[in-house]
């Protein structure tokens, strides 16, 4: 006959908890593969989802729409590493984007070179300038590097637009050079090559933040975020980090723009904007800044609204409203805007704070249970104290209960 004791129950159930956390791990770590497999298998879907999207998954326009998702998921990903890892303010993150862009294009249009060799002397081209650029406007911080870094983009969204050599095609915009790319890229029937394309770069962002967020840099880079000074205490100089950090995320724009290239089919001058840069800045909040997946969900959420809004504000449903509600109504940066506000004071934290503050509501919820449970069953009516003696009101004070000036109060009197 076999006894088992209160130790032997323990430590099962010490052992099941640690199986279902090591579990619970392991899932934690795989779902991100889960997902991009399900993201890859997207074009050879069939499924429609009426109000999300105009046709189903693996038709051409709806692969381009995701595409343009992931593609500014990703920008915002890499924007992120300035504003929530390091805690620089760029107004100037779209000049790299552009670099990118429209470096690979003329590259391939007045040199003649195949897709390949011009994408590589435009990368290089944007982070080379990032390094440039980035050594003058890290000499300042605070808003006088945010000011820096938009005076850049603003005299190159300047100098865009004149149209030097007729090399940017002014606001205009040009077209790639169609006979340079590989024929997998052309056509509206590879729109799925150029939708594995971005979520390749997607994966390559995700992966090159993480690496670098969680590396002895980065370590850096948030205690530069939390108090530069502390840094430059500890023997530290926060500016060859800093420029770092802002090489890394420059470099991921005009990759990002190389891709922007192939899925438009050219270089527009509305990414040199400051609008550009502003875009990121409301997608990195819009999704949480400083977390892993949020500026990826802030990228997506926002790009895909301001494609679905722009429909809303042309339906007929807009049309016949009052003058008072349709005006704003039929802006889509309107709707965006509201949007956004309500995001912001809804969840302080982002789209990403969404699981914790669920998972916390659950749990307040369950204690709050759990203790009024207990509360009644404990709650059995017993003695009240007595406020002079503290002994209970039910029963006689006896000599010991009483306070000691009444003692001494009996002994005078006698």
């Amino acid at each position: 006959m076999s006894i088992v004791t209160d130790t032997d129950t323990d430590t099962g159930a010490r052992a099941a908890v640690g199986t279902g956390r090591s579990a619970a791990g392991r899932v934690g770590r795989l779902w991100p593969v889960g997902l991009f497999a399900l993201l890859f298998l997207l074009p050879y879907s069939a499924v429609e989802l009426p109000g999300l999207l105009d046709g189903p998954l693996g038709s051409p326009g709806s692969l381009q729409l995701l595409a343009l998702c992931l593609l500014f998921g990703s920008l915002a990903t890499g924007y992120d590493l300035l504003l929530g890892r390091t805690g620089l303010l760029s107004f100037g993150h779209a000049l790299y984007f552009a670099a990118g862009s429209y470096a690979t294009n003329t590259v391939m249009r007045e040199a003649g070179l195949p897709f390949g060799p011009s994408a590589v002397l435009g990368l290089a081209l944007g982070v080379t300038l990032a390094v440039l650029l980035g050594s003058v406007s890290l000499r300042v911080t605070g808003i006088g590097f945010s000011m820096v870094t938009l005076a850049f983009a603003q005299a190159a969204a300047i100098l865009v637009a004149r149209d030097p050599g007729g090399f940017t095609g002014g606001e205009e915009g040009r077209a790639v050079a169609a006979d340079r790319l590989p024929a997998a890229f052309v056509g509206i029937e590879n729109t799925a090559t150029l939708y594995w394309i971005t979520l390749a770069f997607l994966a390559l962002t995700l992966a090159v933040v993480h690496w670098t967020a969680r590396s002895p840099t980065g370590r850096v880079w948030e205690g530069i975020k939390e108090n530069e000074r502390r840094v430059e205490v500890l023997g530290l100089r926060p500016y060859g980090f800093k420029l770092v950090a802002f090489t890394v995320a420059s470099g991921l724009a005009a990759l990002g723009g190389i891709v922007h290239l192939l899925l438009t089919g050219g270089s527009t001058p509305h990414t040199t904007s400051s609008q550009f840069t502003l875009s990121l800045l409301v997608m990195v909040v819009l999704g949480g800044s400083g977390t892993r997946w949020g500026p990826m969900l802030g990228g997506i959420l926002y790009t895909w609204a301001g494609q679905r809004l722009g429909d809303v504000a042309d339906s007929a449903v807009v049309a016949d409203l009052p003058a008072v509600l349709r005006v704003p109504l039929s802006q889509p940066l309107f709707l965006l805007g509201v949007l956004f506000v309500v995001v912001v004071n809804v969840l302080p934290g982002g789209l990403a704070a969404l699981p914790d503050r669920i998972r916390n509501a659950r749990a307040a919820r369950r204690g709050t249970r759990g203790d009024g449970g207990r509360g009644r069953r404990n709650a059995r009516p017993g003695p009240s104290a007595d406020r002079r003696t503290g002994a209970p009101a039910d029963r006689t004070p006896t000599a010991t209960d009483a306070p000691a000036h009444a003692g001494h109060r009996e002994r005078k009197t006698t």
